[in-house]
């Protein structure tokens, strides 16, 4: 069984983990740091009953963007992101693995209707890029998101960085 858990990312002059806004997020530790303040710390949470808070009230707190990334089993992301002026958006990472964790569940819904198709989502993750001063490829961040990883050694953590490296935020 893979990671069960969430990676935070925001900028801040002081660590993430202090903010109001993640002041749920007991047991957050520090990740990686990166040019201009960005920051991800990682939650584990296998179980997702945690609260790790809410990125709009991230955003919102830093006036930059910031992103969750709840990573299931290794097999899929979630992601949530949010900018003080582009607002929020949800896709994910590895979506045929995201479907088989949907398969079953009492309402029916699928991934199309729980998260943005990658075209659509590379859009509103260029949005929320440039909000954080960078310039980047929304081909580059849809074949991303498209991607299905080896279904034999998934890693969609792995995903997760390659996306905050396409986003400009924090380089592989």
């Amino acid at each position: 069984m893979g990671y069960w858990g969430y990676y935070v990312v925001g900028r801040s002059e002081g660590p993430l983990a202090e903010l109001d806004a993640l002041a749920g997020a007991r047991g957050m530790s520090p990740l990686t740091t990166a040019d201009d303040g960005w920051q991800v710390w990682e939650y584990p949470n296998q179980d997702g009953s945690g609260d790790v808070g809410s990125m709009h009230a991230l955003a919102r707190e830093t006036g930059a963007p910031a992103l969750f990334g709840y990573v299931m089993g290794g097999d899929c992301v979630v992601i949530e992101a949010a900018g003080p002026e582009s607002g929020g958006w949800t896709t994910c990472l590895a979506r045929e693995a995201m479907a088989g964790y949907l398969d079953g569940n009492d309402d029916g819904l699928t991934v199309e209707d729980y998260f943005l198709e990658p075209g659509d989502a590379a859009e509103r993750a260029v949005a929320w890029a440039a909000e954080a001063g960078h310039t980047v490829a929304a081909e580059r961040l849809a074949d991303l998101l498209a991607l299905e990883p080896d279904p034999s050694a998934p890693l969609a953590e792995n995903m997760f960085f390659q996306l905050l490296d396409r986003l400009g935020v924090v380089p592989l």
